[in-house]
């Protein structure tokens, strides 16, 4: 139904091996719209997006997708049903050229159409087809793992540290697309730079020890005082 959460998130808890991280996280995301999920490094947020796109195991409550329990499906099933994530590191294949990295990208998508329309959401991609992805700026690289994300038209996107390492001209530009995405699909943004990620989001989420201390509309979560407690290392 159009009013209950796209994603939900409900007492979840993940780790790596013996290390419990997160710790009964619980988060809602509405059909379209972004959400921003702020904390200090460590607080738990590269792991909480690696969960939710199934690169690490659910370890106790539940993940639910449009009504979907995901929580123990694999990840090729969960990009499927319409999840797209974007990793903090190693987003693109380096090696291989521009063109190559948006072709693989578009390898579950029969519309003939869709690398040229990613290309207009980002068109500095278009004058690098024939380049080696490695050797594309911080920028364009971020550029084109967003794009290579976006080919099999995911309904949630999962960004994690999407301006890091960006030249600041850049940013903008990768912000102001990131708004006009949100205005169609959900879109869950992991940033620790906190006015450009509450600046994109509707809503906000912070994490620290890895469990929800605050959360609320970005607004509110920007003038609470618990933020920059949150927030300091």
């Amino acid at each position: 139904m159009p009013d209950q959460p796209f994603l939900q998130i409900d007492k979840l808890n993940a780790g790596y091996g013996g290390s419990q991280v997160l710790f009964g996280v619980s988060i809602a995301i509405p059909r379209r719209g972004a959400v921003a999920v702020l904390g200090r490094n460590g607080a738990g947020k590269t792991t909480l997006m690696k969960t939710i796109a199934g690169d690490l195991d659910v370890r106790g409550g539940s993940l639910r997708f449009d009504g979907v329990d995901i929580a123990r499906m694999p990840t090729e099933k969960r990009v499927r049903l319409g999840l797209g994530y974007v990793p903090q590191e190693h987003a693109v294949f380096a090696r291989l050229s521009v063109r190559d990295n948006l072709a693989i990208g578009a390898l579950t998508n029969r519309d003939k159409q869709a690398i040229d329309r990613v290309l207009q959401i980002f068109p500095k991609l278009g004058a690098r087809l024939d380049q080696a992805a490695g050797t594309l700026s911080g920028g364009e690289r971020k550029m084109l793992a967003i794009a290579r994300a976006l080919l099999p038209n995911p309904r949630l996107l999962l960004l994690d540290e999407p301006t890091e390492g960006v030249w600041i001209g850049v940013i903008d530009e990768i912000i102001d697309r990131l708004k006009e995405l949100a205005q169609q699909i959900a879109i869950v943004i992991v940033e620790q730079h906190l006015e450009l990620a509450l600046g994109v989001a509707q809503h906000a989420y912070v994490l620290d020890r890895g469990r929800v201390a605050l959360s609320g509309t970005s607004q509110a979560v920007r003038h609470d005082p618990e933020l920059l407690r949150c927030l300091a290392p």
